[in-house]
């Protein structure tokens, strides 16, 4: 994971980087993907996310599809 100052920084180190198939994630996200990842992580019952779970919460947050595909 690589932090920029904002999302015209990271692409435009992306366009010079040569590198296809990114996806900038903001802090905010991080955030929500975070929270929502381990907020069950101590619970008895925690489980595993699936990858058709993971791929639900990864659309309910509105990260790239196509990027974020576990299959």
């Amino acid at each position: 994971m690589l932090l920029f100052r904002s999302e015209e920084h990271a692409r435009r180190w992306r366009d010079r980087s040569g590198l296809t198939g990114s996806d900038i994630l903001t802090l905010q996200q991080a955030a929500r993907l975070a929270h929502a990842w381990y907020a069950r992580k101590l619970a008895p019952d925690w489980r595993r996310h699936s990858a058709d779970e993971a791929e639900a919460l990864f659309a309910e947050l509105g990260l790239d599809p196509e990027f974020w595909r576990l299959r």
